[in-house]
């Protein structure tokens, strides 16, 4: 069994996922961002800059679909990585799928200084948080379950999914 976090950038997964492995015995920590890095040799931003949303979406895809090989791992996903009907299929057929919701200001205030986030480069970030959220969260919506992370430690939060997943804490 995997446990999968999406959500928006800032809403805490890759914290969170962390966390989650150094309380379940036997889990790995997978960041899908981490293995696009890793994969291809060049940031986010700059396979952003070179070749576009469109090809980094592809290599994400593949990504993901090496990464849900594997078992028994925490697997931290790129915000956007919902947007693939095919990816959100395979997150939810292959691992329990929470959605790490938090309100745009609670975002904003998170990713504001943030550069490594290409999607934010460039915009008004307020604006474009709120925008991406809509676009998405239908899709985040879908996930077996939703824990909001708004004003929430990362303690609290990984409390919250043990006890969603085991029912226990």
């Amino acid at each position: 069994m995997n446990i999968a976090l999406i959500g928006m950038m800032g809403s805490g997964k890759s914290t969170v996922a962390k966390l989650i492995v150094n309380k379940l015995e036997g889990f790995s920590f997978v960041d899908t961002d981490e293995e696009i890095v890793k994969s291809q040799k060049i940031s986010i931003n700059e396979i952003f800059e070179k070749y576009g949303e469109k090809t980094f979406r592809t290599i994400e895809s593949e990504q993901l679909k090496n990464v849900l090989k594997n078992d028994n791992q925490v697997i931290a996903t790129g915000g956007g990585i919902v947007i693939s009907e095919d990816n959100l299929n395979l997150l939810l057929n292959k691992s329990v799928l929470i959605y790490l919701k938090a309100e745009p200001e609670e975002l904003y205030k998170r990713v504001k200084n943030n550069k490594e986030r290409p999607l934010l480069n460039d915009c008004n970030i307020k604006e474009k948080i709120i925008n991406l959220l809509e676009q998405r969260e239908g899709k985040y919506n879908k996930a077996h379950f939703t824990i909001d992370t708004t004003h929430k430690t990362p303690d609290i939060i990984v409390k919250e999914i043990i006890e969603k997943i085991y029912g226990k804490n």
